[in-house]
């Protein structure tokens, strides 16, 4: 049997979100190095703050300014920090109560190693050195011997070591506030296609399209997936389709992708190629955007080295009739 193929994969974007007023004022806060919670009807002060009450779902507003300094709940070591983590070395990950705060916020503890991690332990904010609205202004918490240190304090609700208060009413009113931010969002992973696919893949560097049929409804799987979703049997026999194929259905895209060298508007469409029973996508091009229409019959084009279809383009045969690909759309 071949082997399977297996290949590291990095999906990566950047996330961009509004802030509504409360989470605003946390943020800006943070960049002046402030900790806001926000206080419930009940008098229970939420760090980090919400807009909405998790208990009644009443809407908050009242913004109080709590203490620097805070206790561990609980913690967790991390013995190998991966990339984008707060710190290079490792730290243990802690729920931390600031003083003067109900609730926990979960952030990295700078420590020389797990025995000097404890729940109760007394700790505090080091503030990164540039800040600019977001978590990360925090760089971490780091152990206090500060005021109220000299013993571990107790965890439970509301026992806040050092005798804070319940902290202090803020306006939430800062200069230049925070209104959107934009967080990167990456996952790194080893993908395998798995056996069918493998063979689709390896077909295609030979400039053939290969896919897979069922042996009860006996429908053509392209790209194969080892299995009918519909009947729930394993497919094994390889059937070659191809390589034209008919346009059942596209769309125009308007809006240029980063890191995409083709020039809007272009056009992506589902193509039924003949032999197979389900379409695949693909670039159409060698014709104008707006002359691209169901029934259009394509071939591939390739380029030089490539290992799959640059995009189809009209072979000059008449348009299918709907009836024969009404069933792929």
């Amino acid at each position: 049997m071949p082997e399977v193929l297996k290949a590291p994969l990095v999906v990566e974007f950047p996330f961009t979100r509004s802030v509504g007023p409360v989470q605003s004022a946390f943020l800006t806060g943070l960049r002046e190095r402030v900790v806001l919670g926000v206080r419930t009807r009940d008098g229970r002060t939420l760090v980090p703050p919400v807009e909405y009450d998790p208990v009644t779902a009443e809407e908050l507003r009242d913004l109080v300014e709590v203490a620097p300094t805070g206790t561990v709940t609980t913690w967790a070591w991390n013995h190998e920090p991966r990339r984008g983590q707060p710190l290079t070395s490792p730290f243990a990950w802690v729920l931390v109560r600031f003083d003067g705060a109900d609730t926990a916020l979960l952030h990295a503890l700078d420590a020389p190693g797990p025995e000097a991690v404890r729940t109760g332990m007394r700790v505090r904010v080091r503030w990164a050195e540039e800040r600019a609205g977001a978590i990360t202004d925090i760089a971490c918490f780091e152990p206090y011997e500060g005021e109220g240190a000299g013993e571990d304090a107790r965890v439970g609700r509301g026992e806040h070591a050092g005798g804070a208060a319940a902290g202090a009413r803020h306006s939430g009113e800062f200069e230049d506030a925070i209104s959107g931010i934009v967080a990167p969002a990456r996952l790194d992973y080893t993908y395998s296609p798995g056996r069918a696919q493998t063979a689709y893949i390896n077909a295609l560097s030979g400039r053939r399209t290969v896919g897979e049929r069922c042996p009860s409804c006996r429908k053509v799987y392209v790209p194969p997936r080892g299995a009918c979703p519909t009947c729930g049997l394993a497919t094994a026999e390889q059937v070659e389709v191809g390589p034209r194929g008919t346009v059942t259905t596209f769309c125009i895209v308007n809006i240029k992708a980063k890191n995409l060298d083709i020039e809007v508007p272009y056009v992506y469409a589902h193509i039924a190629l003949d032999g197979a029973g389900l379409a695949l996508h693909g670039r159409i091009g060698g014709i104008p955007y707006d002359q691209v229409r169901m029934g259009l019959r394509v071939e591939p084009v390739w380029t030089d080295g490539a290992r799959y279809p640059d995009h189809y383009r009209p072979c000059g045969e008449p348009d299918a009739d709907y009836e024969t690909y009404k069933e792929l759309l």
